[in-house]
């Protein structure tokens, strides 16, 4: 996985609430067993209409968005536990979604695949809305390292909470068995002084 510390970058809004794991990547595209070109059909069934030509009503189709971070409503990843949602999201381009819930299991997903799941409040979400129809291009920085997300234009921060494992996995580019390696000296010092 790539290092994770500090990101700023414009966002798109997805202001939908309830987005499920079938809405991310729909199941009759979960034939491949690895992680590459799940980002081309990402929410599938919305970008495109059913004769398969681009629905220019959705925002991922709207070129006025752009950015490596979705700020998605309410209740994120809900449905089955598919982790190629995370996939089709990290694929297509998305290293943060800011929501202000999202599904356990979905959540884990996106932290095991690189893609940081913030969690604020639903008045920031709201806020964050707000600022980025009003202006495509604002900035928001996300900073892993002191759990904090802001609006560069207008200082607006709030804090978000992530398990120590894993910022301490995304900070250093780790999966669970590079961490696992990494820690190899502490775990045969641990066994030799076992015996």
């Amino acid at each position: 996985m790539d290092k994770f510390r500090k990101l700023t970058s414009s966002a798109i809004p997805l202001s939908i609430e309830n987005v499920d794991t079938d809405q991310i990547i729909p199941a009759r595209f979960l034939k491949a067993t690895n992680r590459d070109g799940f980002g081309e059909n990402l929410f599938r069934d919305w970008r495109f209409n059913k004769d398969g030509t681009i629905n220019h009503e959705f925002i991922l189709n709207d070129n006025t968005f752009t950015g490596s971070i979705l700020v998605a409503g309410d209740n994120f990843g809900c449905g089955s536990s598919r982790e190629h949602a995370a996939w089709a999201l990290h694929d297509y381009g998305f290293k943060v979604v800011v929501s202000s819930f999202f599904a356990d299991i979905f959540k884990g997903n996106a932290l095991n695949n690189g893609v940081l799941p913030v969690q604020v409040s639903a008045e920031y979400l709201q806020e964050l809305f707000t600022v980025i129809n009003k202006d495509a291009n604002a900035q928001i920085e996300v900073d892993l390292e002191k759990e904090k997300i802001t609006i560069l234009a207008t200082g607006s921060a709030e804090a978000f909470e992530i398990n120590p494992y894993k910022k301490t996995c995304l900070i250093n580019g780790y999966d669970d068995i590079d961490f696992l390696i990494s820690n190899t000296t502490a775990i045969e010092k641990f066994e030799n002084n076992r015996i």
